[in-house]
């Protein structure tokens, strides 16, 4: 069955090549599909397009058609060309004739734009509950580990003293702020384009507001031909929002791999989170970071993925579109599961205690020994020097009583600034969801 059958036909190979994966990835959108459709029937009531009774037979179907896919899933039967065919198909085998007239005023070019609306915007405020949950995760261990020293680096090279507070608590911030880009991407997918036809509207009577409300988007896409335009746009918004978040789990596996290791040697993980070598006895490895870490780093390529589609396509509807949805489907569900691993392995990091009494970390304190000549009255360019020379002589010796409890000020080692950033996370009150 397709929508637009003709009768004539149509050659296997080039049906075969130009459908793709649409049924798989179709499945699912169906909620989504029977969602829209449930508005767009109650709007063709309201403007008389449909009869009453038609109106409600055709609404009464399609919340039943919901409640089944809620329970049991969806499939696009053998012949059936996509979610769009198979969902009128039940209708007219449900409804009879009356099932034929769920596609008046709409086009199948404004229907799988609306499906991926509805399918994104559900998700990426999925993914925003579940980046909160990590970040405030993150904040719980920072609590947990404020007290515990950490050496820091730049460069690779000992830098100052830091803590497993200001750790966590960086990354918890970085969680905080990847939101907004999440909210980014549920605005671009928070409007309405049901109504805009093949691109260009219709002569029908339809009542796009009404619609739009019934479906609690934000606003309408006023115009028909940004509405279309808007597809793969909205894929690409939330493809660049999936690599914001996958940036700082792929950085933040990036340190728990270097912090595992021998030459480090700053956390432990259980057995139960590591594996080991055919041929090496001791090896504990930390694989489940590394393939997070590969993981995340492999999504960064998707909005550049989903931009090389749209790149020289010129306005209207072209079928290059339907290579933004798997993509983007795929993407989301990659990220679902990278938050879920990172939920649950995070828990298990064990911070080493007293890693800055080692005497290998000595120089993270040629600041403190600054600041300290600095604050008995010389200048700081000589006492940098004075450090400096001492460093260069190798007689630097470590302040007396020298303790991550005097970086006091925000932000810093004794004052990671957990209370601000819970504040902040409290902040982010979860939107409603259809």
């Amino acid at each position: 069955m397709k929508l637009w059958d003709k009768g004539g036909e149509i050659d296997r190979i080039m049906e075969d090549f130009t459908v793709g994966r649409d049924r798989q990835m179709d499945v699912r959108l169906a909620r989504w599909d029977v969602v829209g459709s449930i508005a767009h029937a109650t709007m063709l009531g309201q403007v008389g397009l449909l009869a009453a009774d038609d109106a409600a037979t055709l609404v009464h179907a399609l919340s039943e058609l919901l409640e089944e896919i809620d329970a049991n899933g969806f499939a696009i039967d053998d012949g059936v060309e996509d979610v769009h065919s198979q969902v009128e198909k039940i209708l007219v085998e449900r409804c009879g004739d009356v099932g034929k007239r769920i596609h008046v005023g709409r086009s199948r070019n404004d229907q799988v734009a609306l499906d991926m609306k509805l399918f994104l915007r559900h998700e990426m405020r999925t993914l925003r509950r579940t980046a909160i949950e990590f970040a405030t995760l993150l904040l719980e261990c920072a609590e947990q580990y404020r007290h515990v020293a950490l050496p820091g680096f730049t460069h690779f090279q000992v830098a100052m003293p830091s803590s497993f507070g200001l750790w966590f608590g960086g990354y918890a911030e970085a969680c905080i702020e990847d939101v907004a880009v999440l909210d980014m991407a549920i605005n671009g997918a928070n409007a309405n384009p049901l109504g805009s036809a093949a691109g260009y509207g219709s002569n029908l009577p339809l009542d796009r507001d009404l619609v739009t409300r019934a479906l609690n988007f934000d606003r309408l896409h006023v115009t028909s031909t940004f509405a279309q335009m808007s597809r793969g746009r909205t894929e690409r918004l939330c493809a660049m929002a999936l690599a914001q978040v996958a940036s700082t789990l792929a950085r933040f596996a990036a340190d728990v791999v270097l912090y595992c290791s021998e030459s480090y040697g700053f956390v432990t993980l259980p057995d139960a989170f590591v594996t080991g070598s055919s041929i090496m006895p001791h090896k504990r490895n930390p694989d489940v970071f590394e393939v997070l870490r590969a993981r995340c780093n492999r999504m960064q390529a998707l909005p550049l993925d989903i931009g090389s589609v749209l790149g020289n396509l010129p306005s209207g509807y072209h079928r290059d579109i339907q290579f933004t949805k798997d993509r983007i489907i795929e993407g989301i569900d990659e990220m679902h599961l990278c938050l879920h691993v990172a939920k649950h392995v995070v828990p298990h990091i064990t911070p080493v205690q007293g890693l800055m009494d080692d005497g290998a970390y000595d120089l993270a304190y040629t600041v403190d020994a600054v600041n300290a000549l600095v604050a008995g009255g010389m200048p700081f360019r000589d006492a940098y020097k004075c450090i400096a020379d001492d460093v260069a002589r190798g007689s630097f010796v470590r302040p007396d009583g020298a303790s991550i409890s005097d970086h006091a000020h925000i932000g810093s080692v004794a004052n990671p600034g957990l209370d601000v950033l819970r504040q902040r996370l409290s902040a982010l009150s979860a939107p409603h969801d259809i």
